[in-house]
């Protein structure tokens, strides 16, 4: 088995980080590995915003547990110090598609560097707020962006979880 493919069916989602630093080095690995990802007309229509400070961080995470519904406290980031904010332009037919293939590359960029990751969701409902079109246009960045997914980055803490077993009957040939 080639590393690519070894790399997809051992890659988990990771619910359980610890509190150790990523390297900023593997950070931008992990980014560039994100610009790779195929799109519709190569159009490139996918942005990443990669949140290393915790203050910002810990906002986000905020605003996704209000957005999520759950009790105060939680954290629906999991611990991860990293969080590469994934966005896509909605002027592109293809935009919701971008901006999956960007988070897919992003989890296995990770998985193949030694860190969890896990694609969380509700980044649509916090870019349309204002709070979150406030926080894009603090950063420079215009437009009209739809939030595709937070991609949640950093070292698990225990052991890579097992892989589920895989359903039947979801492959055909003809």
């Amino acid at each position: 088995m080639n590393d690519v493919i070894k790399a997809i069916t051992e890659r988990r989602s990771i619910r359980s980080f610890n509190a150790q630093e990523v390297p900023k080095e593997l950070i931008d690995e992990i980014v560039k590995a994100g610009t790779y990802a195929a799109s519709g007309r190569g159009y490139q229509s996918a942005i990443i915003i990669a949140v290393t400070d915790k203050k910002i961080r810990d906002s986000l995470s905020e605003d996704n547990r209000i957005i999520g519904g759950w009790n105060e406290g939680f954290d629906p980031f999991y611990g991860a110090p990293v969080v590469l904010i994934v966005l896509a332009d909605k002027s592109r037919p293809t935009y919701i598609y971008d901006g999956s293939l960007v988070m897919g590359e992003l989890m296995l960029a990770a998985h193949s560097l030694g860190l969890g990751s896990c694609w969380i969701h509700r980044a649509k409902e916090e870019f349309e707020s204002e709070k979150g079109k406030a926080f894009l246009k603090s950063l420079g960045i215009e437009g009209d962006y739809e939030g595709i997914g937070h991609c949640v980055i950093g070292y698990y803490d225990g052991a890579l979880p097992a892989a589920a077993p895989r359903k039947e009957n979801r492959t055909y040939y003809v």
